[in-house]
């Protein structure tokens, strides 16, 4: 009995010991878990940084001159200026261009609304831009438009128009460049012209508007006064019933934006 109740306070002993040895076992847990929370952090955070490196188009180094044309009424730009370099020949600085027979929106108002949409379309493509103005109020000549797009040293130039007829039934979307035989921009002709040929395919691919194809015209100033390949885009007639409201229409502006950066994208592809 004696011997029992010894060997049994022992082992009880010994349990105790072993009690108080198990703690050291799990005091590394909370350090485990400590450990886990901040790499998760760290992961989050990463992830975050790879979400914001992925919204972020690749550059593509080229760089796009948008020229919204004309300006309101109220800017004075009545003065005249050489048609070209050297020209003899003198032309208003700017106008205030046609307006919306039917919408009553003013043509520099649309320019400047659907350049911005082009700005910003163009540049989540990669695309770096310039714009010649970014509100109705600058005073700024056509040469000088061309100007500040060559001094930029940008790579082509987009000069966005309406256009305006006295006959309501005319309508559809046409470009603008210079002549083969220019003396000012003749050597630009090739590349004006393939320019030209894409963004107006696509434009009115994506818009349903009229093709009316390509003109030359060696009038323009801002085309004569380039360094670089130019288009004028006309973008429909703002007196025609159907072109007129549908350049008012939000939703058909973002397909005119589309048309166009999807030309540029060819243009560039080629």
């Amino acid at each position: 009995m004696v011997f029992m109740l010894i060997f049994g306070m022992c082992a009880c002993g010994k349990k105790e010991k072993a009690k108080e040895a198990a703690p050291d076992l799990v005091l590394e847990l909370p350090k485990e878990k400590e450990n886990s929370a901040s790499d998760s952090e760290e992961t989050v955070s990463g992830m975050d940084e790879a979400t914001q490196n992925e919204d972020i188009p690749e550059k593509k180094g080229i760089l796009i001159a948008i020229d919204p044309g004309h300006q309101a009424p109220d800017v004075d730009m009545s003065a005249k200026e050489p048609n070209a370099p050297g020209s003899n020949v003198m032309k208003a600085k700017a106008t205030g261009g046609t307006s919306g027979r039917y919408s009553g929106i003013a043509e520099y108002e649309l320019n400047l609304a659907i350049s911005l949409m082009l700005r910003e379309a163009l540049q989540n493509e990669g695309y770096d831009v310039i714009m010649t103005r970014e509100d109705n109020e600058t005073a700024i000549s056509n040469a000088e438009r061309a100007t500040m797009a060559n001094d930029a040293g940008a790579d082509i130039a987009i000069r966005i128009h309406a256009n305006g007829s006295e006959n309501s039934s005319a309508n559809g979307a046409l470009v603008l460049i210079g002549s083969a035989g220019n003396p000012y921009v003749g050597n630009l002709y090739d590349e004006s012209n393939r320019l030209a040929q894409d963004v107006l395919d696509n434009y009115c691919a994506a818009t349903g508007m009229a093709n009316q194809g390509i003109q030359v015209n060696d009038t323009m100033t801002g085309i004569n006064w380039s360094k670089i390949p130019v288009i004028i885009l006309e973008m429909g007639f703002m007196t025609n019933q159907q072109d007129d409201l549908n350049m008012a229409d939000s939703a058909y502006r973002q397909k005119m934006v589309e048309g166009i950066v999807s030309g540029v994208n060819e243009y560039y592809q080629q």
